[in-house]
């Protein structure tokens, strides 16, 4: 199979052709733009300080060019219009948006920045600065940029704002990118910046994220489904207007100030549904959700959204477990509405979201909407935003941590979804989902958290490690002489925990250590050395640790092993280490090394027609004709994922710098391991006619074949060897014709440990 699966993707985009007169134009133009959209906002000075950051980054960015051939201050332009018109920022924002980018790619210094449009600008566009320079081998450049912007997050939130604004147009004009730079840019826009946008409560900016990162990820199904979608419009929009007419008469009637209509769920969505629940697009009953919007007075919000839900509901029965109060309870981003989903006609459920323009706009607009409203509430009223920021501000003074450990717990901790549960006496708690009681434990208090043995649940006793659901009431049972352990790390999500759990095991540690160092003094005393910095170090080398704590702790684990000091040479007070036996090590990159042809003839890496040693990644078995990438592993050299790997968003948003641009050459002699599961109706004959298929028509070998079946359907699980992704397609079209065949996937055979 060759290259042309990748190939196809890279877009054929037209030429830029302007003149620098016309270039100029079009800057001028998209500036006064951004000035008529700032209108409202603008107070006395505040067009001059617009007009010299316009002219400061125009003239910092004026030999640049973007990958379309377009002058660069197009783009922070552009991010400034979506701080703007789409988030509802003002003029300072306005100002960074236009700054964001100078200190990072141009001459301009911070200084210069602080000194023209001071210290609270310069603060925010060195929030958006990436840090340069190398990082540590091990170390993810992406993760510590992160790490960077989200420490900004709790002192000026603007930062986030304005990244995502950025995100935003990069994504927006990612077809120029090659596609190994797509893929990267993609990966850590679904991994971080959509579930951040989430978590701010800009919903349409995350949804278009969301659907962007998948068109260049997943670009065949984004097709398909954006397809399917184009299709069914005119008889969605014939539907909705059937559903809609009832209830817009009652609202009429009851002489409501309303907006009803019907919005289409995004293609990510969708396809996650899809992915979840193992069905067809055509068996996707929410592809749209009905929407009324209230013009409500703040006193009345409440009761009036109450009321459009009895409405909804006298005229089409509702589900009784898919009703959503988020007017009792907002979510921690601000989020307010009622979702119920109701039996509409034709027999099709329908979600039904009802909301007041004010909760609208913060559904939107989310936090920058959230601020504008707060202004005027009594400010005793501590919101949610601002328990949110507490709570962050809480972990961020934990030890520092390793960039892609603080950005898998941020994930898990902050931009997870939530679930409400009680303390004994009935004080809410959110937590994300997926939290135990000892999550729960540690959200009351530290020393609560350090002594749980176990919790109360409805009066029920469970272990720590039990999940909570959303409505229970935890009674926590504390022990003094219980201890945290390492286990303890594997029951928790949130990153409060995490962190207790590890400063109460360092401190263990560190007094077991005590034991260690006297032990290691009293040997090294024993054949003549010092217990000095510089054997110390000579010590951590030689027994690959990284730290005095851990290497004298192992010693007091009995870890290591201190009878082999007597091979060590002493000069003075000083020990030599004994010199290591040569290692033989194979060098991947080596051409003249004999590498088996099986390998040689099935991947091209890089920009050159380089073939070198590989491994298939276990935890997706690339075939191919699959959409691949190369990553470079510490220790198990080049392996290769598909794509659409389980795994692949993480290892591209947090190690892009180790992705190496991969292809298919051509080669029909060599199988590839690729699993099916196959659901159906458990019928005489069926599992012959399998494998008729399978192995007598298409003669592809099978390496193994499990089958369970139950109450009259049968599920089984089929591991083949085939050629390419066409072999494979064609199995999988074969197979699901057979009478009885519901659906055929294929599947990830291994987990990648």
């Amino acid at each position: 199979m060759d290259s042309a699966p990748i190939q196809s993707i890279e877009p054929s985009l037209a030429k830029y052709t302007l003149n620098e007169e016309q270039e100029k134009k079009e800057i001028i133009r998209h500036y006064r733009a951004l000035l008529k959209a700032l209108r409202p906002k603008l107070k006395k000075g505040d067009k001059e300080l617009l007009r010299t950051a316009f002219e400061m980054a125009a003239n910092a960015h004026k030999t640049m060019r973007r990958k379309s051939g377009e002058p660069y201050i197009l783009h922070p332009i552009a991010v400034a219009m979506i701080c703007v018109e789409e988030i509802g920022l003002g003029v300072r924002s306005t100002i960074c948006a236009l700054m964001h980018d100078t200190v990072e790619d141009t001459d301009i210094s911070l200084e210069d920045v602080e000194m023209e449009f001071g210290t609270e600008i310069a603060k925010i566009v060195d929030g958006l600065t990436k840090i340069s320079g190398v990082i540590d081998t091990n170390t993810s450049q992406q993760a510590e940029n992160f790490k960077k912007i989200l420490l900004t997050l709790t002192d000026d939130p603007r930062v986030i704002l304005i990244k995502l604004a950025d995100r935003l147009h990069n994504m927006r004009t990612l077809d120029h990118m090659k596609r190994e730079k797509q893929l990267k840019i993609a990966s850590e826009t679904v991994w971080v910046y959509a579930p951040l946008a989430h978590r701010m409560g800009l919903y349409s900016i995350k949804t278009e994220l969301e659907d962007l990162s998948m068109k260049y990820m997943e670009p065949e199904a984004y097709k398909d489904i954006a397809k399917k979608l184009s299709e069914t419009k005119r008889e969605r929009t014939r539907y909705i207007n059937e559903f809609i007419r009832p209830i817009k008469e009652k609202l009429v009637a009851a002489e409501f100030d309303f907006e009803i209509y019907g919005r289409p769920k995004s293609i990510h969505s969708i396809w996650n549904k899809i992915k979840k629940k193992s069905v067809a697009f055509e068996e996707v009953y929410d592809l749209f959700a009905i929407r009324v919007i209230l013009n409500a007075p703040p006193e009345k919000e409440k009761e009036q959204c109450w009321k459009v839900y009895s409405m909804i509901t006298d005229e089409y029965n509702p589900s009784p477990e898919r009703l959503r109060d988020w007017l009792s309870n907002p979510k921690s981003n601000g989020y307010e509405a009622l979702h119920t989903t109701v039996m509409g006609p034709q027999g099709k459920w329908v979600e039904v979201q009802i909301r007041t323009k004010r909760m609208n706009e913060i559904a939107e607009k989310g936090l920058a909407a959230h601020f504008k409203y707060k202004e005027g509430k009594d400010g005793n009223d501590e919101d949610r935003f601002d328990k949110w920021f507490g709570q962050i501000r809480e972990v961020l003074g934990a030890p520092d941590t390793d960039g892609v450990d603080f950005l898998q717990d941020f994930k898990t901790s902050f931009l997870a979804e939530e679930i409400y549960v009680y303390t004994p006496k009935g004080e809410v708690k959110m937590l994300p989902t997926g939290s135990t009681a000892l999550d729960f434990a540690f959200a009351i208090h530290s020393a609560i958290g350090t002594k749980c043995i176990g919790a109360k649940v409805h009066h029920k006793l469970v272990p720590i490690g039990h999940k909570l659901r959303s409505g229970d009431q935890i009674e926590i049972i504390t022990s003094n002489k219980q201890k945290p352990s390492e286990d303890w790390l594997n029951m928790v999500v949130t990153a409060k925990a995490k962190n207790k759990i590890k400063d109460s095991l360092r401190e263990e540690k560190r007094k077991i250590a005590e034991d260690g160092k006297y032990v290691l003094q009293r040997r090294l005393e024993s054949i003549g050395a010092a217990y000095s910095q510089y054997n110390i170090e000579e010590l951590m080398q030689f027994y690959k640790v990284n730290s005095s704590l851990d290497l004298n702790y192992k010693i007091a684990t009995k870890a290591i092993d201190l009878r082999e000091l007597k091979d060590f040479q002493v000069l003075g007070d000083k020990i030599e280490i004994p010199k290591p036996k040569p290692v033989i090590t194979e060098v991947f990159s080596d051409p003249n090394k004999s590498i088996p042809k099986k390998d040689s003839e099935l991947i091209i890496f890089g920009e050159s027609s380089d073939k070198i040693m590989y491994t298939l990644a276990k935890c997706c078995n690339p075939i191919p004709g699959d959409d691949v990438f190369g990553f470079v592993s510490t220790g198990k050299g080049l392996i290769i994922h598909r794509t659409s790997c389980p795994n692949a968003t993480q290892l591209l948003a947090n190690y892009g710098h180790r992705v190496v641009k991969t292809k298919w050459a051509k080669n029909k002699e060599i199988s590839f391991l690729t699993g099916l599961k196959i659901v159906g109706l458990d019928d005489v004959g069926v599992i012959n006619k399998i494998t008729n298929v399978i192995s007598g028509d298409l003669r592809i070998n099978i390496s193994g074949l499990s089958i369970d079946s139950r109450e009259g359907l049968f599920e089984g699980t089929i591991k083949v060897f085939v050629h390419d992704k066409e072999e494979l397609e064609e199995l999988v079209n074969r197979l699901k014709s057979l009478n009885g065949i519901q659906t055929v996937d294929r599947f990830d055979t291994e987990k990648e440990g």
